[in-house]
């Protein structure tokens, strides 16, 4: 059925599919990892460094996989990275000890950091720059859904089995391998030969931190390490301080999905052409900010759901928005800088949960406090950094980054 589906259609759909099993494997994690800490006898720092060990693989293999798409192809990375992610999903279901969970996770990292940018870089391909925080707010979508079903599956299956989740996400990630394979078009044919040399040199990355993207990357890296404050922590907190069961910190991360999917899916496009991205951006940041603050005021059930909406939904608006921006500055170079975009947010996805498990044996609140200062730090930035949005040429991108 979807072969008979328009071309552009059908490529988005199983970009998004691909996308969805990823978050869905990543959320299958959240809800069953304080449960697995606990049982092994292990406390935030530890919880920290296995969360952190995922991101610091994608910090250092998204700009590698991103470079190589832009060499070889979009679609041999992306199938090797979801081939990859199956495996490692099989190895999670099947650990028993510690050290088995962070082989594991290890593992998820470094194939699972081929599929986010290889699928920017396509869309960054084959969408015009007005029309590309639609399209990354569509992939957005698609992750949501994947957060919302991933602690959906892992809190309802894990209650019998903690394993069960996994092994049904490695079957859905082959799945998606066979759709990237055999149905995905190659994206990198319809560009030049003279645009097949890209390569992830020095003289790129100092382009590209000197230009304006600079400034946005870094406005990456600070919405990535204080959400992540939240992610890495936020079931333990609800765990010892509220004593959620396996089921409500599954729907913690329902509401979190499907309010992702509502801001990514619906809400980005139309609100982007209303205020702009720049704005966007600040509004999303100053709200993200108070939904940090309410979550360590949060005293019950609801008023912990109704944070968590908040923080979401001003944080989800953002991040189509930087994509976006990035996208415009990349010129020839889409799979390197949006590698270089992955390893940025990973870089802040390694620091923040090893700092928020330390603070959070100090006091259960400062991953929270933390970042709600953090978020006002990337308000600054944007307010001094870019004075104007964004709106890149393909001929000013090509001279940004060459």
């Amino acid at each position: 059925m979807i072969a008979n589906l328009p071309a552009s259609r059908k490529n988005t759909l199983i970009l998004g599919f691909t996308l969805l099993v990823v978050m869905l494997g990543y959320g299958m994690v959240l809800p069953v990892m304080p449960f697995y800490i606990e049982e092994l006898g292990a406390g935030g720092r530890e919880l920290g460094w296995l969360m952190a060990s995922y991101s610091l693989m994608q910090l250092i293999f998204a700009p590698i996989w991103g470079t190589l798409s832009d060499r070889i192809g979009r679609k041999p990375v992306l199938s090797l990275g979801v081939l990859g992610y199956a495996i490692a999903l099989l190895m999670f279901g099947l650990a028993t000890e510690y050290w088995m969970l962070f082989l594991a996770r290890t593992f998820s990292g470094i194939l699972s950091s081929a599929t986010m940018p290889t699928a920017m870089a396509y869309i960054g391909d084959n969408l015009p720059e007005k029309e590309r925080s639609s399209g990354m707010g569509q992939l957005g979508a698609a992750m949501g859904v994947g957060v919302v079903l991933g602690p959906l599956i892992g809190g309802m299956l894990s209650s019998e089995w903690l394993a069960l989740p996994f092994f049904i996400g490695s079957g859905l990630a082959a799945l998606a391998f066979l759709l990237v394979l055999f149905l995905l078009p190659e994206s990198r044919a319809r560009q030049s030969v003279a645009r097949q040399n890209t390569s992830l040199t020095w003289e790129v990355i100092r382009h590209t931190l000197l230009s304006p993207a600079g400034v946005i990357l870094l406005l990456i890296f600070i919405m990535s390490f204080g959400l992540s404050n939240f992610q890495g922590i936020i079931g333990l907190y609800v765990v010892d301080k509220l004593a959620f069961n396996t089921k409500q910190v599954g729907t913690i991360w329902m509401v979190l999905g499907g309010v992702m999917i509502l801001a990514q899916g619906v809400l980005t496009g139309p609100l982007t052409k209303r205020f702009g991205e720049l704005m966007l951006i600040r509004i999303g940041l100053l709200v993200g900010a108070l939904g940090f603050i309410l979550i360590t005021l949060a005293s019950g059930y609801i008023t912990m759901l109704l944070s968590i909406s908040i923080l979401t939904l001003a944080l989800a608006l953002i991040g189509p928005a930087l994509n976006a921006f990035i996208s415009c500055y990349a010129g020839d170079h889409q799979g390197a800088v949006m590698g270089l975009n992955s390893a940025t947010a990973s870089l802040g996805r390694v620091l923040g949960p090893l700092w928020g498990g330390y603070i959070f044996d100090i006091n259960m609140a400062y991953p929270f406090i933390n970042g709600a200062v953090t978020l006002l730090l990337g308000l600054l930035v944007s307010i001094i950094g870019i004075r104007a949005p964004v709106s890149a040429s393909n001929s000013t991108s090509q001279t940004l980054v060459k």
